[in-house]
């Protein structure tokens, strides 16, 4: 063997040995912001899970995995049914979200005090996430990757890539049925072209212990439902409430392309002192508010520039707790440089209340280390995002 053969043998050994420093030829592109740099479980060799058990195995083990999805893995039929008494928090009409009292006894501890007692019948395996540790990548082939009534939790991790896969009907009837996709104190995590649809709580949710290095893009957060939490008349409005919290202390969070449609709040919601960068995102059809804050203790930051905000009831609710940079105009925005070494691109509102400029840019420092993210102008912004959002590579 030449000896310059020799050099690619061992070099391939090597990645495969550790993990792998390069990145699967299965994963599209590569993260911008804080999770640049991430390539999840490397090159070795893919996996191709065809059952529940499996899938749960890969994602869980202590070896690097890239784990390829070219099917739905349905957890709806494998978990048990439970009933139990919960409570209905926000009235007992058709379309209303009930919920389930659980571990932590929401409903007796910290339900609205107009809540009362019903019966809820929902399946076990949608309240408990999926592990995903260490070095994995899962990524979806087409649109087939589709993971059904279970979500991931990343806990503890780091190098983590999810790619091109949907999660969906997790428990929608019932706050508390389960969360897509939860991280918590994860690092180097990026999260891609991921369609949620159908979740009983949170889309995407942050513990309370730090992920400093995330990234979320061009994923598509639908929140048409059946059952939801604003309850008046006959019974709920179709859009669901629970979105992204970031609320976590120690969070940085990159949020780039994503489409957020048909929510009523939490679109995003930040506490703690999460640090977000949320650009040339998409937000659309929102009854409600779209950020929300309100812990008075809470140092949260963000910068929001290039977004497009349609048909938004209110922008900000308030009161509002947190700094925020809106990219209110061309001259102030030059102020970007300092943190992302740029200017920042001008937002775009159409039919959208609540407006908060604000050109605070005294977080700015907070931003030191952030990787160059690119950014296109606002009106770009919409048909790009619609196009490319979800599960479509």
């Amino acid at each position: 063997m030449s000896h310059r053969l020799l050099v690619l043998a061992f070099a391939a050994l090597s990645a495969f040995a550790t993990g792998g420093q390069a990145q699967s030829s299965f994963v599209k592109g590569s993260a911008e912001g804080w999770a640049k740099g991430a390539v999840g479980g490397g090159n070795v060799a893919a996996v191709f899970p065809t059952t529940p058990a499996q899938l749960v195995q890969y994602l869980g083990d202590s070896v690097p995995r890239v784990i390829v999805l070219k099917q739905t893995i349905d957890f709806t039929t494998t978990g048990t049914t439970v009933t139990e008494t919960g409570c209905a928090p926000w009235g007992t009409g058709a379309g209303c979200q009930e919920a389930i009292n659980g571990a932590n006894n929401w409903c007796t501890t910290s339900a609205p005090s107009s809540s009362v007692p019903v019966t809820v019948s929902y399946n076990s395996a949608g309240p408990n996430g999926m592990t995903v540790t260490s070095q994995k990548t899962l990524v979806g082939v087409g649109s087939s990757g589709v993971i059904k009534g279970r979500g991931l939790k990343i806990k503890n991790a780091q190098d983590v890539i999810i790619q091109n896969i949907a999660i969906t009907d997790i428990n929608p009837k019932y706050v508390w049925g389960g969360d897509a996709i939860q991280v918590l104190g994860s690092s180097l995590v990026w999260i891609d072209h991921v369609y949620t649809a159908r979740i009983g709580r949170m889309h995407i949710v942050f513990g309370l212990t730090a992920s400093p290095s995330v990234t979320i893009s061009n994923s598509w957060i639908d929140g048409r439902t059946s059952w939801d939490t604003t309850c008046t008349g006959a019974g709920g409005n179709g859009y669901h409430y629970w979105g992204v919290f970031f609320s976590g202390a120690g969070d940085k969070v990159t949020m780039k392309g994503n489409y957020i449609y048909h929510t009523q709040g939490r679109s995003p919601k930040l506490e703690g002192n999460t640090l977000l960068h949320f650009v040339n995102n998409y937000i659309n059809d929102n009854v409600g508010h779209a950020f929300e804050g309100e812990d008075s203790s809470s140092t949260a930051a963000a910068i929001v520039e290039g977004n497009v905000f349609q048909n938004v009831k209110t922008l900000f609710l308030t009161p509002l707790t947190g700094k925020y940079f809106t990219a209110p105009d061309t001259t102030t925005n030059a102020q970007c440089s300092t943190a992302l070494g740029r200017a920042c691109q001008i937002n775009a509102f159409g039919s959208t209340g609540g407006l908060l400029p604000s050109s605070d840019t005294s977080f700015f420092s907070r931003f030191s280390g952030y990787p160059s993210v690119s950014a296109v102008p606002a009106s770009q912004v919409a048909a790009s995002v619609v196009a490319s959002a979800g599960n479509t590579l």
